[in-house]
């Protein structure tokens, strides 16, 4: 009862944070302008085509982060792992880092060039991950978490490569991009994240049952009849595309998925079945709250919202690692 008691808050909090986020910015903007004809077209404009999928964007990025960091914690049995884990964050970087390097403009379906190749990049970290996982002839998260690693080390040389060949205005475009920031304009990007964080949710929320076995550890889970392996390959391919998805618009933006996660168990218990909403919610509103800060605290300049949630996620970092130590040594 404890637990869905916390469930309904931490809903009611996000659904809060969601009404009020938009109103929040440089000028204070009076609902009476935007729900009705009165005032100006301008400001109009700015709230629903700027500020409202700007919200909607944060909290489902968020929301997607926070899940498949769950989903992570749960696979690898770390509190520390992260949706960034398995190296799709270097590969799509390195193929937004390849766009701004060569200096093509293009468009395809109405996503921007940066983003597709950001995309593209993090398939291959995919792709290279499960292939180098396959070759050992086996899918444990041993074998998938030091193919991550490799992979993740391998495009991060590749981007360094290519800073240092570029000049300052394209090193500086890089450098920005792996920030991470939200600075949509219009719905595209919303309605593009949006289908993937709700379907991949509903996904997740299918296999808490597994999730709960998968996390005690693979020998338990065989033992209630689950094929781990079907399950791990089910797990990587759909955590890494909706990562993959997230990354290549809002561009690398961490701590999310390491933080929400082990602040729900906190509050709600290690039960996957209402660790996954949980950490939906809670996730989606801790996105919104940082991009927010983010795009007021120097207004009219703006932070890029990865500072801020590394400026966070750092010292709980630390403490997480800490508390570790004492249950540990204890």
């Amino acid at each position: 009862m404890k637990q869905h008691v916390m469930l309904f808050i931490i809903f009611a909090a996000a659904a809060c944070t969601l009404l009020i986020a938009p109103f929040i910015g440089i000028e204070s903007v009076s609902p009476a302008v935007v729900f009705s004809g009165a005032g100006e077209e301008i400001i109009r404009d700015i709230f629903w085509r700027i500020r409202v999928p700007r919200v909607l964007t944060a909290f489902f990025a968020g929301s997607v982060l926070s899940i498949s960091g769950m989903t992570f914690q749960a696979l690898f049995r770390n509190p520390l792992a992260t949706p960034y884990t398995l190296g799709v964050s270097s590969g799509a970087a390195f193929g937004a880092a390849l766009y701004v390097r060569l200096g093509i403009v293009f468009s395809l379906f109405g996503m921007a060039g940066q983003s597709v190749s950001a995309f593209i990049g993090a398939s291959t970290a995919l792709g290279i991950v499960y292939w180098l996982t396959r070759m050992r002839n086996s899918f444990s998260t041993a074998s998938m978490l030091l193919a991550g690693v490799a992979v993740s080390f391998f495009f991060s040389s590749f981007i360094l490569f290519l800073q240092y060949l570029s000049d300052f205005t394209h090193s500086f475009r890089i450098v920005r991009w792996m920030m991470g920031g939200l600075e949509v304009v219009g719905y595209r990007s919303f309605l593009l994240v949006m289908p993937v964080a709700v379907i991949g949710g509903v996904i997740l929320l299918l296999l808490s049952r597994e999730l709960n076995l998968l996390s005690f550890g693979e020998t338990i889970a065989l033992s209630r009849g689950v094929d781990t392996s079907k399950l791990k390959t089910l797990l990587f391919f759909i955590v890494s595309f909706m990562v993959g998805t997230v990354v290549s618009i809002t561009g690398p933006i961490g701590f999310v998925g390491m933080m929400c996660p082990h602040i729900c168990r906190l509050l709600v218990g290690h039960s996957h079945r209402v660790l996954m909403p949980a950490s939906f919610f809670f996730g989606g509103m801790f996105l919104v709250i940082c991009d927010t800060i983010a795009r007021t605290v120097i207004a009219p300049a703006e932070i890029p919202g990865g500072v801020i949630t590394a400026l966070l996620g750092g010292p709980f970092f630390l403490w997480l690692l800490m508390s570790r130590k004492t249950e540990m040594t204890t």
